[in-house]
């Protein structure tokens, strides 16, 4: 299938003027009916947002390539990103109060979906049905661990959203259990889909494994200090790959010696998870922890803390170690043991290859494709069997 990119006043040209919108495509207006669009939020793409933009470009790669009947289209500002197989709509932004607020709901006017999928948060007008995915209640949790504003934001929005949304997506129990506690979320609203692994994130040749790894933003939540501070007890240096979203925390990451990689493309931070002795998580709350998962699938020992998702993810002594949040002599004997026990690293590494393939992004395709339609059927629209 070809790809396709239009701006959003294009789209509503293009669907107002009927190419597309329903007829066969003769000119008669013969009776063929067009498939029902589902736009997807993609505003994520190409902004190095790490887990977020993991699972949107994921998503759309395997929904391209599935035969669900549906029309696809995705709300970019980096249109070059959408995969052949989903229409491209460019939608720049210059605020995310902005674009959420004004530009997608015109753009969704315009478009006139079916089905509309966004995270976190659905646009305050919306005029299809929506579906909202949530990683994790982090800022409920543990809210001293983001910044007031976005707190305030995200306390704000995210509870409104899954109020309206049809459907709650979410990628682990942990979060399910969290929105049935925290938002009174009835649980058969809240569709349960673990993320997947990237194919790129695989077992390679033996390296010097010479040093500790961190992957994630810099940010308070991941408690990289505990990490830094770990490592360099069991002797090795901690290489952190993500962006630095809280600056003072980076500059005193590098003052205590950690190595800061910044964003790093897909394949190079594979190279780095087949290299490290072990990836480091000491997260104090976490949905499902995505890099706990790519290290895993590249059989790096993965030394992480007992938290949400991750205790889904991990399975303590068989795919990984698993510590108490906070408790950072637990963190620094744990990487010892690892590096000083040569048949629990073994073990371990068998152990976590074998547990990623349990996670794969073509099984969340098809899940949330499904969802896709049996949310439509439920709504009466017109789905090829």
């Amino acid at each position: 299938m070809e790809h396709k990119q239009l701006d959003a006043r294009s789209w509503e040209r293009r669907v107002r003027g009927g190419d597309g919108g329903g007829d066969d495509g003769s000119g008669g207006g013969g009776c063929a009916v067009s498939p029902p669009l589902v736009v997807v939020d993609a505003d994520v793409l190409g902004r190095e947002r790490t887990g977020d933009e993991t699972y949107v470009e994921n998503l759309l790669r395997e929904l391209s390539e599935l035969d669900h009947g549906l029309r696809l289209a995705a709300l970019t500002r980096r249109p070059e990103l959408v995969p052949a197989g989903v229409e491209a709509v460019l939608l720049p932004a210059c605020s995310q109060i902005v674009r959420m607020s004004r530009a997608v709901p015109r753009a969704l006017a315009g478009l006139r979906p079916a089905l509309v999928h966004f995270q976190y948060a659905l646009p305050p007008r919306c005029p299809a049905p929506g579906i909202v995915t949530v990683h994790d209640l982090s800022f409920e949790r543990e809210p001293r661990l983001m910044g007031l504003a976005d707190r305030i934001l995200f306390r704000t929005v995210v509870p409104r959203s899954v109020r309206r949304a049809v459907r709650v997506l979410t990628v682990s129990e942990r979060t399910k259990r969290d929105l049935v506690e925290l938002y009174r979320v009835a649980p058969e609203k809240i569709i349960v889909i673990p993320n997947g692994v990237d194919l790129a994130f695989r077992p390679g040749p033996d390296a010097r494994r010479d040093y500790a790894l961190l992957v994630g933003a810099i940010q308070a939540r991941k408690d990289p200090l505990a990490a830094a501070d770990a490592a360099f007890a069991a002797g090795l240096p901690l290489v952190v790959a993500g962006p630095a979203k809280d600056p003072a925390l980076a500059r005193e990451l590098e003052r205590r010696g950690a190595i800061l990689r910044g964003y790093v493309p897909k394949e190079e931070l594979a190279e780095l998870y087949r290299g490290a002795a072990c990836l480091v998580f000491p997260s104090r709350y976490e949905g499902f922890g995505l890099p706990v998962l790519e290290a895993m699938a590249c059989g790096t020992p993965v030394v992480a803390t007992r938290v949400g998702g991750l205790q889904t993810v991990v399975q303590h002594g068989e795919s990984g170690l698993l510590v108490p949040a906070g408790d950072h002599q637990a963190l620094a004997a744990a990487i010892e043991q690892v590096l000083m026990d040569h048949r629990l690293r073994m073990h371990l590494a068998h152990g976590s290859r074998d547990r990623a393939e349990h996670f794969t992004w073509g099984r969340v395709g098809d899940g949330i494709q499904t969802l896709y339609r049996r949310v439509l059927g439920e709504r009466g629209a017109p789905l090829e069997v």
